[in-house]
């Protein structure tokens, strides 16, 4: 699948565990970003990216839920780890991985490889179990 090239730090094993949930999982997912940029250059870059891929997004039936700027950790290290956070909900995993896919999303990528120092991207999926009542 295309989008191994899409997110290069992904290990194969990681894209076959989404790859496999997409087929069975058709709940919406949201994909929760955890971004820190390459530095002024780099918030830049990620703009860019962000306005490329708007649209894709949508294409796909997803939509940004919040976004904003990271503060100092209350719990754990105190390095300023992030610069940013970006929720993003999709219909389904395969929705997301059909956006990735795209030759469209090809096309934005180069913006978040220049963007991007580190980043986390995990999907989240709402549960019941260990909510605050």
């Amino acid at each position: 699948m295309s989008s191994v090239a899409a997110f290069p730090d992904t290990t194969r094993e990681q894209l076959e565990a989404l790859t496999a949930a997409a087929e069975s999982d058709v709940s919406p997912v949201v994909m929760l970003n955890l971004l820190r940029f390459a530095g002024d250059e780099g918030r830049a870059a990620y703009g860019r990216y962000g306005e490329a891929v708007a649209p894709l997004v949508a294409r796909v039936g997803g939509e940004v839920v919040w976004s904003g700027s990271c503060g100092d950790a209350v719990i754990g290290p105190q390095d300023g780890e992030w610069d940013w956070a970006l929720l993003v909900r999709y219909p389904s995993r395969r929705a997301f991985l059909e956006m990735i896919s795209s030759p469209d999303y090809g096309d934005a990528h180069p913006h978040r490889v220049a963007a991007i120092a580190d980043s986390r991207l995990i999907p989240c999926t709402e549960s019941s179990e260990g909510a605050l009542a």
